[in-house]
């Protein structure tokens, strides 16, 4: 699909200011504050553009507070880049259509891929299967 591209008003008006901070500006949103996901099958997408990105089924409780998934969901527009800031060595998961800050992924997570996609729950919206 094409990119996304708007002006940071045009996000700041579609946007929540939360979720603005955390897709637009690399803010992290505090932990447990936004994992109340439904449990049924459904796909998460990105908030800023609709992108699927993860898929229920990947979903798993790593207990950070955050939701996190053991892999993007097949074929999703899920891109990485390497992060420096706070003085360490992490990568970065964005949105690969609209560049929008999801979280971080870890080698940490459960198998078969032993990943941890740590996401911003403010930077997800939910569809239902179906």
């Amino acid at each position: 699909m094409a990119a996304v591209e708007k002006t940071d008003e045009e996000w700041r008006a579609q946007l929540s200011d939360l979720a603005f901070k955390v897709t637009r500006k690399h803010g992290t949103e505090r932990a447990f504050t936004h994992d109340d996901f439904p449990k049924e099958p459904g796909t998460f997408t990105c908030v800023c553009c609709g992108a699927p990105l993860f898929d229920q089924a990947q979903k798993f409780d790593s207990g950070t507070g955050w939701p996190s998934f053991w892999a993007p969901k097949e074929g999703a527009e899920v891109g990485t880049s390497e992060d420096r800031s706070w003085f360490m060595k992490r990568t970065e998961v964005h949105c690969a259509r609209c560049a929008a800050h999801l979280g971080h992924v870890f080698p940490d997570g459960p198998q078969p891929t032993g990943l941890r996609y740590c996401i911003n729950g403010v930077a997800l919206e939910f569809e239902p299967e179906g």
